[in-house]
């Protein structure tokens, strides 16, 4: 769900609480919507994300590390002329309005202390993040909107700044508890339809929170004024319970308060704080939308490539099981040879006493009439020679194409694991490297040299302190066990399915249990296996793991090893992740 009004509510009382007085130490825009403010505060520094993304708008702090941009876009660099090293004065936020206003404290260019403001409009597609200066003027903004675009609300810089039109709804907030009442008991309909009543006549009210009302109210008109009294009153003491909703262990929809609509299949999972909860509902459903948009078109051609090769395979599987009938021409020249001085040019069939068969059964071979009893055995022989010679190239190129489906199926695996632009740019350039893709001109470094794209693996912390390294990519996998890791590291593995390479760091030491088993749940949720329980993970000492010369990027043989059954979790890999 979008974030509603009242759930904004429940983030603008957080951050009030948590970072009024921080001080904006650095910006950064690591996507075109997404901007981050790292702020130092009494307590402890932290991140506030503000996301004016058209699909998810919101605002909260969060501790996923983002990749930046090389050069920053002018937007951001406008925001650190203007806000670096500013304070935040007040959060404030018009009632029932998805709308945040920052109002800080910056210096000017003469050194005299100036009132700024940052509005993040959380308004669907017309999400927005807006500068205003001292005066409400539009120093510039996310999205502009010219006046023959958006006559009724144009948003340009030098323009002075206007709230969003007002829907014409009513702020439930507003109203007098009775007064409330009475309007849902004289207006609502009895029964069905209440839902759409509440989103028609309420501003501020999501779907999620309209249907959930209907139903606590068992869709009487009494019941459901009793619900929204309450919902008011929880409102205004500010009485939030952030809440995950999860089917089928997945995470589809998120809420302020406990939803009981969807009965025992779907399990209510609280935060400690709204910001925990957006941070952590949102970091998957981001990394698989970056993934579709961005990497869709090698996807594709992966896709299409895996598919040909399949494909491929298959028809070579048919004809390897044909040349396995070769035998009966070797046999049928025989019997040919054997049985010259009975037979005659223009013959069509032979019938002979077929002396391979252990019954000595009568056989019918075909003849060509217009061939000699010489030539008809010379062309079963030769048959024979040709078949026998498909065979050996098949079960070639079949070894062949089934490496390389292979190594495309794990390329659609390392994808998914993708948290950036950097780590889609290593993919793409290992795709082109490998003329799947048409290759590009690279980057060129200041010294002439072609720039080389180079993402970090992931990196996790064992409960003993251990550092586990997971690869995102084959040839970052390449790197990070053929190069990077010490022989006397252990290197792990999800047994027959593709998946990361992890590197568990040792020291030269024997490394706990514990580690060795957290290390093999990584492994094993970065992996095909993610969604089974009793993954195997074979591990063994990086010294024992080799690449065969030629071998596709992310390929290796090891013949030492032991093997650990593991089901992985996903609270263990949030919880292992280096911060």
């Amino acid at each position: 769900m979008p974030l509603d009004a009242i759930c904004l509510t429940a983030v603008a009382k957080e951050l009030r609480e948590t970072i009024t007085g921080g001080k904006v130490d650095k910006i950064y825009q690591p996507t075109r919507d997404e901007v981050v403010l790292y702020l130092r505060t009494g307590q402890r520094n932290v991140r506030l994300l503000l996301s004016a993304n058209p699909t998810h708008p919101r605002a909260h702090l969060t501790k996923i590390q983002r990749e930046n941009p090389e050069t920053p876009p002018m937007f951001c660099m406008l925001l650190r002329k203007y806000y670096l090293n500013g304070r935040i004065l007040e959060i404030a936020q018009p009632s029932m309005e998805r709308l945040l206003e920052f109002q800080f404290e910056t210096l000017n260019e003469l050194g005299d202390r100036v009132e700024r403001r940052l509005v993040l409009e959380c308004i669907g597609r017309r999400a927005n993040l807006i500068m205003l200066d001292g005066e409400g003027r539009i120093t510039d903004c996310l999205r502009r909107a010219e006046g023959d675009l958006s006559s009724r609300r144009p948003l340009m810089p030098g323009l002075f700044y206007q709230l969003p039109l007002p829907t014409g709804k009513l702020d439930p907030a507003a109203v007098e508890p009775q007064q409330l009442r009475q309007l849902v008991l004289d207006q609502a309909p009895e029964g069905e339809g209440q839902d759409k009543w509440l989103l028609d006549t309420f501003s501020g009210l999501s779907p999620l929170v309209a249907r959930e009302l209907e139903f606590q109210g068992s869709g009487s008109r009494e019941g459901l004024a009793d619900r929204l009294c309450t919902l008011m009153r929880v409102v205004q003491e500010k009485n939030f319970v952030p809440t995950v909703l999860v089917r089928d262990n997945k995470p589809f929809d998120f809420t302020f308060m406990p939803v009981l609509q969807y009965g025992p299949g779907v399990e209510l999972k609280r935060y400690e704080t709204f910001s925990a909860m957006l941070d952590d509902y949102y970091a998957q459903k981001e990394a698989r939308e970056l993934v579709q948009q961005r990497g869709q078109d090698f996807i594709r051609s992966v896709t299409q490539a895996r598919n040909r090769t399949a494909k491929k395979i298959a028809n070579q599987e048919q004809d390897l099981r044909s040349a396995a009938d070769r035998e009966q021409m070797r046999q049928f020249g025989d019997i040919i040879t054997t049985n010259f001085y009975q037979m005659e040019k223009g013959q069509s069939i032979l019938r002979a006493q077929n002396y391979y068969d252990p019954e000595a059964a009568e056989v019918e071979i075909p003849l060509d009439p217009l061939l000699t009893p010489q030539q008809n055995a010379a062309k079963y022989y030769k048959e024979y020679k040709k078949a026998q010679k498909a065979e050996e190239m098949l079960a070639i190129q079949l070894d062949k194409n089934r490496k390389e489906l292979d190594y495309l199926d794990s390329v659609l695996q390392m994808i998914t694991l993708a948290e950036g632009d950097r780590d889609l740019q290593e993919i793409r350039q290992e795709l082109m490297d490998n003329g799947y893709l048409k290759q590009h001109k690279r980057k060129m470094t200041a010294k002439g040299k072609q720039k080389l794209i180079r993402s970090k693996p992931m990196e996790f912390r064992s409960s003993a302190g251990l550092t586990i390294l997971v690869g995102k990519n084959n040839s970052q996998n390449d790197r990070l066990t053929l190069k990077e890791a010490d022989k006397r590291d252990v290197w792990l593995h999800t047994q027959k399915i593709h998946g990361s390479h992890v590197i568990l760091k040792t020291g030269g030491m024997q490394p706990d249990e514990q580690s060795l088993t957290e290390a093999a749940m990584l492994a094993a949720w970065f992996s095909q296996g993610r969604e089974s329980g009793q993954v195997p993970v074979d591990y063994t000492p990086v010294k024992f793991v080799k690449k065969p010369a030629g071998a596709k990027p992310g390929f290796v043989i090891y013949n030492t090893y032991n093997t650990l059954y593991v089901t992985p979790a996903e609270e263990l890999v949030k919880k292992l992740r280096a911060k």
